[in-house]
């Protein structure tokens, strides 16, 4: 059980720092779009909620493949299409059980789990920020008050 939680732990760390890489690109991103006013702001607030979304699902892919590689080194799969299926899977919490790690590392599927609905809940997080963002720039009045 230690071996699994020591094997573990350094890729969660990091998956914490990816996530915040990618929180930090994504937020300063967002906000140099948003000092950029057009014309059409539906446009920019297209624009920048989809900028949002695949900075940060991107983010959450590398992790998912930096866990499929563990997995890989550690001989739990052949090939790097099914450790990435595996990984996903049960980064995203689905757990499908239609594949499963070895005794040995199988107590490596909740650790990669938890880490995954915490980076999930974190993107979920400046998502709902850049929206809140968003709706605050088109409430009536918030241009008086500039």
């Amino acid at each position: 059980m230690l071996i699994n939680f020591l094997v573990g732990l350094p890729v969660i760390v990091l998956c914490v720092m990816l996530q915040a890489l990618f929180l930090a690109l994504c937020t300063r991103r967002y906000v140099a779009l948003r000092r950029k006013a057009s014309a059409s702001p539906w446009r920019d607030d297209v624009r920048l909620l989809s900028m949002v979304m695949v900075v940060m699902l991107i983010g959450n892919y590398v992790q998912m493949a930096l866990w499929a590689l563990l997995f890989l080194l550690l001989g739990e799969f052949e090939d790097f299409t099914a450790s990435l299926y595996f990984s996903g899977v049960t980064f995203a919490t689905l757990g499908y059980g239609d594949v499963v790690l070895s005794d040995k590392w199988r107590l490596l599927s909740p650790l990669e789990a938890a880490n995954g609905i915490l980076m999930f809940g974190v993107s979920t997080a400046i998502m709902t920020a850049a929206v809140m963002d968003i709706i605050k720039q088109h409430a009536p009045g918030e241009h008086l008050k500039r």
